[in-house]
């Protein structure tokens, strides 16, 4: 078995074990500060839709409900002071004071409707919240951007998952393509985690 195939099996049968919930938790934490793609989520949900374990309705309404409840708890980090906190543990998340500087920036360049568009961009939809809370923004609004523009990616992921489970023989006659690149980017993000760590302690010991 190959990488990318153990990867796709070892995902689904987390998340077909946990169901719904899992689904939610997890959407959850990639709408807080946690280093949780939903790429790595929702379309692994999207192949048990195929299989008949999930329903796609249940997969939008699960995921999208994980995103807005993140959500809301990092623009209450962001109301109540959100910075020290990616201070102190950012490091942690692979995360660090300029990623929230340049989430800032974003979200007063743009206005409020960068809480939707946000969604869709790496990174930002992870701290985007934050600013929002910074500045007060309506909870109404923000929660409507929020819920527009997470059921949408979440729905698009989903469909890819679909697809790609429904296709998946084909897809595997690529695998060993796949793994490579796979194993490059694994290898690039545990060597910039450990490298963002090293610099951490570093900087600490100067100061």
């Amino acid at each position: 078995m190959g990488i990318t195939e153990w990867i796709a099996e070892t995902a689904v049968m987390l998340i077909g074990a946990t169901g719904y919930p899992g689904v939610f938790f997890l959407m959850m934490l990639e709408s807080m500060v946690f280093p949780v793609p939903s790429e790595a989520v929702m379309p692994f949900a999207g192949f048990l839709i195929v299989d008949g374990q999930f329903t796609f309705t249940g997969v939008i309404i699960a995921s999208t409900l994980g995103s807005i409840v993140g959500s809301l708890l990092s623009y209450a980090i962001g109301f109540y002071g959100g910075k020290p906190f990616i201070t102190r543990f950012g490091k942690y998340l692979l995360l660090n004071t300029h990623h929230l500087e340049v989430s800032q920036h974003f979200f007063d360049k743009n206005g409020q409707i960068t809480i939707l568009i946000s969604r869709f961009i790496p990174i930002v939809r992870h701290l985007i919240s934050i600013p929002a809370g910074f500045g007060k923004m309506n909870l109404l609004k923000f929660s409507v951007y929020t819920v527009i523009g997470a059921g949408l990616w979440n729905a698009f992921l989903a469909y890819v998952g679909f697809k790609l489970k429904s296709n998946w023989a084909e897809v595997m006659k690529y695998s060993h393509i796949i793994d490579l690149v796979v194993v490059g980017i694994l290898g690039v993000l545990v060597l910039y985690y450990f490298y963002k760590i090293y610099r951490s302690l570093s900087n600490r010991k100067v100061s």
